[in-house]
């Protein structure tokens, strides 16, 4: 054999092994080095409440239990301002944001010794629930995750169980992500 011929052929089994062992080679690498194309890992933006706390052991005698529905409720203790109105906005954009599933999660509004204001309520908010509950805001208040700040929204499921805690300051299509995805899954409510 001449040794054009051989350089050839060598040169198409080096080709051949690098189609074959290439693929292999990379996977391994992918795999190994962490710095590959990874998936992202699907991420909540609310908290998980743990251990699931049921409200009907919890605070027996409070009103939240009324309806079987979903509740995405609002803690507030002092008198409904900026902030206040800001967040009770969310709720309600959070809500409609839900669209055909918005008639599984009703909107509740947790308030201290003042009442909120009724003209409010009416034109603003139609349908949100008000109120006032010392022993279920105490069990709110022990569930929320240490590490995140006061405030926030509580999804709590049919069952009256509290699911999720999510911060004052999330945006309403990330409490709408989360929200579907349990809604989808769930059979209840």
């Amino acid at each position: 054999m001449s040794n054009p011929q051989r350089t050839k052929g060598r040169l198409q089994f080096l080709l051949i092994a690098a189609i074959f062992f290439g693929p292999l080679l990379f996977a391994a690498w992918l795999y190994y080095s962490g710095d590959g194309l990874q998936p992202e890992s699907r991420v909540n933006h609310g908290a998980l409440l743990e251990p699931i706390v049921n409200l009907l052991d919890a605070v027996p005698e409070s009103r939240i239990h009324d309806d079987r529905a979903w509740r995405l409720l609002y803690a507030e203790d002092g008198e409904c301002g900026e902030g206040c109105q800001q967040a009770l906005y969310t709720l309600r954009q959070t809500r409609l944001m839900l669209g055909k599933e918005m008639d599984r999660v009703e909107r509740v509004f947790l308030h201290g010794e003042h009442a909120p204001d009724t003209l409010l309520g009416a034109e603003e908010h139609q349908g949100l629930k008000s109120l006032h509950d010392p022993a279920l805001r105490a069990v709110l208040d022990d569930q929320r995750p240490g590490s995140l700040p006061a405030g926030g929204f509580y999804l709590i499921d049919p069952h009256a169980n509290l699911v999720l805690y999510f911060s004052p300051d999330i945006k309403p299509r990330d409490m709408v992500d989360d929200i579907k995805r349990l809604l989808k899954l769930s059979r209840i409510g």
